[in-house]
């Protein structure tokens, strides 16, 4: 059997990079290891209850999330966050902190103390990084803010978009608009206001959107429109490159022939399968690590918590020495969470700051869980709905580097012809930005075909003729 692309890992990278290529009218099979396709989006109904085990939101203004929420005809399943979503919340000594949801909400909030607040407005005053030097996310955010503001809200916000530390990850892989705004306008604030004016459309935004049931629904779709395209339960042992492409071993399965590869896998399963390959694609994959994640879902009788839940729910900085790293209230952000008169809320356990957390039994983490829940949002009695998922490997790190390590990578068809690479470790871990790298990979691996294969043939005919 040979086939024109073959895509190796069926989360919603892969299942995303086969359903654009599949469009344009080319062969492909996905190769997935597990008998389901959907990677960490997974989204289980308990009775009346959904919990996502992976991620829960999808960014509005993504066009490349959009598009194919639309193509795969899921428009009539999308939800917007719910009207209970007015304010956001930070874990402040020991309790949870309401913030403004405004841009000038941490001035209005007594969350940072005085001398932050000063500190923060003064930012605009700031010069320029000239240096050359990577910086970490905790270093420019100290640098540009303050002390304060950097540990009190970027780190936070780094534990719950990455699983990681401040301190740790580049600013530039990490936050590459916020370094790029420094670099362009001198200042944070002076270019959001810019980009304001001008109505750039670029920026984060606080627009999110899920489906009826769960985030779930997008790889199912796309797996459901790709049909028997899709091969799950089947292990790739080896790749081998040959002349006419590539040669893929499935042990008992035989051998499959294709002309194009995209490695759609986790970071330390491209180290594996890469290393006869492309050297220098295995060890960048292999110096990302992942350290492992863990949540937990609750769910309770409305009652039972004391806290309004009004917003998408807390992070917490790791100077507060919470187990948990933050927390999400499900039923406050989505309809269709939680039957009527319930809450759902879901806690993440692990990362870097603390990977042995994920590792412990559910039984732990569900009782740490309570207690932490009881202490901040004053949830109490016992949960209606108490499920526990641990992930081995969790996301990605965008350590010091990264940026190279990601390049090299991406130059992987320039030393292997044919060979192509996407998932969250490229350029972001989300849904959004995931099906948007997707896309880019699907139109190199469609623009090699066209180009490189296609002349190669022509050639070897009129050779023959």
């Amino acid at each position: 059997m040979t086939v024109d692309v073959a895509i190796i890992g069926g989360g919603i990278s892969g299942l995303a990079t086969a359903y654009d290529l599949a469009g344009r009218g080319l062969d492909v099979v996905v190769l997935e290891r597990q008998v389901h396709a959907g990677g960490n989006a997974v989204s289980e109904r308990i009775g009346e209850f959904l919990m996502e085990h992976g991620p829960s939101t999808v960014n509005a203004q993504s066009i490349a999330a959009n598009d194919i929420t639309k193509r795969l005809d899921l428009n009539g399943e999308q939800c917007d966050l719910g009207a209970g979503v007015k304010s956001r919340y930070l874990v402040g000594k020991g309790a949870l902190q309401g913030i403004p949801v405004h841009p000038l909400g941490f001035l209005r909030s007594n969350y940072l103390s005085v001398k932050g607040r000063l500190r923060l407005m003064m930012e605009f005053a700031i010069p320029r990084n000239r240096s050359k030097a990577e910086e970490t996310i905790a270093e420019f955010a100290g640098r540009r803010f303050g002390r304060e503001f950097a540990d009190k809200v970027i780190d936070p916000l780094v534990a719950g978009i990455y699983a990681g530390r401040a301190g740790e990850l580049s600013v530039e892989a990490g936050f590459p608009k916020l370094h790029s705004l420094e670099q362009k306008y001198g200042s944070i604030a002076l270019g959001l206001v810019q980009h304001h004016r001008q109505g750039a459309k670029n920026m984060p935004s606080s627009r999110l959107f899920s489906f009826k049931d769960g985030i779930g629904s997008l790889p199912k779709a796309l797996a459901a429109a790709l049909g028997d395209r899709v091969k799950t339960g089947v292990t790739v042992r080896r790749i081998q490159k040959t002349s006419l492409g590539f040669s893929i071993d499935v042990g008992d399965q035989g051998k499959l022939a294709t002309r194009a590869i995209v490695v759609a896998t986790q970071p330390h399963v491209v180290a594996e399968l890469l290393e006869d390959v492309d050297v220098w694609s295995s060890h960048a994959a292999g110096e990302i690590e992942a350290p492992p994640l863990a949540v937990v879902y609750l769910g309770y009788k409305r009652k039972d918590v004391e806290h309004p839940l009004d917003g998408l729910g807390f992070l917490a900085p790791e100077s507060e020495n919470l187990s948990m790293s933050g927390s999400q209230f499900c039923s406050t952000m989505f309809p269709g969470r939680a039957p009527e008169d319930c809450v759902s809320m879901a806690v993440y356990f692990g990362g870097a700051r603390a990977p042995e957390n994920a590792l412990l039994p559910a039984e732990e983490l569900t009782a740490i869980a309570r207690q932490e829940f009881k202490d901040l949002v004053g949830a109490k009695g016992e949960p209606m709905v108490a499920r526990v998922r641990h992930w081995p490997r969790g996301l990605p790190q965008y350590k010091i580097g990264h940026k190279d390590r990601v390049q090299t990578m991406l130059e992987a068809n320039n030393r292997v012809p044919g060979l192509f690479l996407t998932g969250n470790y490229i350029s972001g871990p989300s849904v959004a930005v995931c099906v948007d790298q997707a896309g880019k990979t699907a139109a190199s691996a469609w623009h090699y075909l066209n180009d490189h294969v296609s002349s190669k043939i022509d050639q070897r005919l009129e050779q023959a003729m």
